[in-house]
């Protein structure tokens, strides 16, 4: 799990990152925490002061000549067979072993005078990052730690969230946190899932709407997408698995099946109405009786073929078992609520038609067709 803290200042960041990775330590579960700062070499940072800038001394020049007089500056280069040989021009090791040489470096002025170091710029120590990360134009520091097992991370970066970030962004003012990594992509899927299911729905819809020839028929065959939704959480909780992608893929998958037992009992009644002349009562409860066996056989022959995959222990498996789980247990949970919902619903449409007055009359039964005499033999 990663948690990314931003703020505009380097020692705030250094600070919060910090006492977030010591709370992180203390979760039984949590190993190999990093706070994500790297201070660097130790340096030395410059600042020119007002009389350097009276001297026309701008701080390119300090930088250049301390970098000459202690790192060096090339003299010439010169190749000898196939070796080229730089030459360094610098100070001599005695003036360049202790910090005090450095007050009092000469430096030349754009007059062609020398002043001490001391006189014309202040320093003081700092670090030399080795990595500056920002967004937004804000700096960022990513405090990470490894998970054991690692479908608990969401859990524990839960409870981060809810009791111990609001504490450090009250300590800190300015402070902000995201959670990177594979939240971030998980993140990142599932805005994506969002948008394709809502597309998978309308066009589940309008695939209906169209035989049915009806506006209200639809939901009612879709009102049992979201008991199968339930069904898929509740068999995660039975089998102590936590929500992935991969359930949220097999979610989507189950919105296409989940809806042919309702879809069944509808068509069936529709049918009778149709050719039989039924009415809604009659109809549906026809369908109910005539179509139980078939809805609950393949409601257990779907369940029983993914049961192989719930009830898999090998590693190999445990990536494909959440899929497996929002499938079978949230078919199983949508027919066992289908079988009272949906004959329900089907007799809502009838009292809501009778209330405004809009109550369609009770189709005349067609008459089978009449089979011809057989013609007399010669």
């Amino acid at each position: 799990m990663n948690v990314q803290l931003s703020h505009r200042d380097m020692g705030v960041l250094e600070r919060a990152s910090k006492d977030l990775a010591e709370v992180m330590a203390t979760y039984p579960r949590v190993k190999d925490v990093d706070d994500g700062f790297q201070p660097g070499k130790p340096q030395l940072d410059f600042t020119v002061t007002d009389d350097g800038k009276s001297l026309g001394i701008t701080a390119d020049d300090i930088a250049r000549q301390v970098r000459n007089s202690f790192y060096g500056a090339e003299a010439v280069r010169q190749q000898r067979a196939r070796n080229e040989i730089k030459v360094m021009v610098r100070l001599p090791k005695t003036d360049r072993s202790t910090e005090q040489t450095v007050n009092d470096l000469l430096i030349r002025t754009p007059a062609g005078t020398f002043v001490p170091l001391r006189q014309v710029a202040l320093y003081k120590r700092g670090r030399a990052y080795t990595t500056i990360n920002r967004r937004n134009g804000r700096r960022v520091v990513e405090v990470s730690a490894d998970v054991t097992p690692r479908s608990k991370a969401g859990e524990i970066l839960g409870d981060i969230k809810a009791s111990v970030l609001p504490d450090i962004l009250a300590k800190y003012s300015g402070l902000s946190y995201s959670f990177e990594g594979q939240q971030a992509d998980m993140r990142e899927s599932m805005s994506s899932l969002y948008v394709t299911s809502a597309l998978a729905m309308l066009a589940i819809y309008a695939m209906l709407a169209i035989p049915f020839r009806s506006y209200a028929q639809p939901l009612i065959v879709m009102t049992s997408i979201p008991f199968g939704v339930v069904g898929a959480f509740v068999g995660h909780l039975i089998m102590g698995y936590d929500l992935s992608v991969i359930s949220m893929f097999g979610i989507v998958a189950l919105s296409g099946v989940v809806i042919n037992d309702s879809l069944v009992l509808v068509d069936f009644a529709n049918r009778r109405r149709r050719e039989d002349g039924m009415s809604y009562h009659d109809s549906i409860v026809a369908a109910g009786i005539q179509r139980f066996r078939p809805v609950i056989l393949t409601t257990l022959t779907t369940f029983g073929g993914l049961s192989p995959m719930i009830f898999e222990t090998s590693r190999q498996a445990r990536f494909l078992i959440p899929m497996a789980l929002s499938l079978g247990f949230g078919i199983v949970f949508a027919t066992l609520i289908t079988l009272v919902i949906v004959p329900s619903l089907y007799m809502v449409i009838d009292d809501v038609e009778r209330l405004l007055g809009k109550a369609s009359p009770t189709p005349t039964p067609v008459p089978p067709a009449r089979t011809p005499p057989p013609l007399p033999e010669a």
